[in-house]
């Protein structure tokens, strides 16, 4: 009966939340990045294209000379992936609209101004390039992360995805990836200080590109 009455407790018991152990209410943007580094793990979207992505919306904001709510901006820019990655996410569904609708259960009891996660919803919900922002944060945090896709980064991201093992993806297999990138991102990228950047991560990412096909006789060696 012990048994049973443990297994349905952790069967019941919800995943994993922010607010389920908040390290102060107060402070709730320590709680909200440390949750970041603890749980988002992957070369291409982890905590770390989360730092970025915070950190370049800031630049391209300040260049513009567009004041940005950074409470918005600090939550959704560090949890927009958040439904990428287990137990969190739905294979049937967009991560994006996943990670909006469910933001919510994050920031509750972390001491995030609960006021404001409209605009934080609305921020994730279009952070990938191929979608629409409409608030100034989610403009510069939806650029921030297309520019991401672009330059060395863009490419350290996708080659990271490699399976070392000889699974999938392999090598060829992502190259592809970053074409599409390179035809589709930089289009997409919308602020004034967003696309003054383009020109330079286009031209890393295109060179790369013609580059290792000339090493590899067009990906045959890859």
């Amino acid at each position: 009966m012990r048994i049973f009455c443990l297994l349905l407790f952790i069967v019941v018991t919800p995943a994993a939340s922010i607010s389920a152990t908040p390290a102060n209410s107060g402070d709730w943007r320590t709680t909200v990045r440390d949750f970041a580094a603890a749980h988002f793990h992957n070369p291409a979207w982890g905590y770390s294209h989360c730092e970025r992505d915070y950190a370049l919306a800031r630049e391209l904001a300040a260049a513009d000379h567009v004041k940005l709510d950074d409470d918005v901006l600090f939550a959704a820019a560090y949890l927009h992936d958040l439904a990428a990655f287990k137990p969190w996410e739905n294979e049937k569904l967009d991560h994006a609209d996943v990670a909006a609708d469910r933001v919510h259960e994050f920031l509750q009891g972390t001491g995030f101004p609960m006021q404001k996660i409209d605009a934080v919803r609305a921020a994730i919900r279009t952070h990938m390039y191929d979608r629409d922002p409409g608030s100034p944060e989610a403009l510069y945090l939806h650029d921030a992360d297309a520019l991401d896709w672009l330059g060395a980064i863009g490419v350290a991201r996708i080659i990271g995805l490699v399976d070392a093992n000889g699974g999938k993806p392999t090598g060829p297999e992502v190259i592809p990836m970053l074409e599409e990138n390179l035809a589709k991102v930089p289009k997409r990228v919308l602020s004034p200080a967003g696309r003054a950047r383009v020109p330079l991560r286009e031209h890393e990412l295109a060179e790369f590109l013609k580059e290792l096909r000339r090493e590899t006789q067009d990906l045959r060696t890859l």
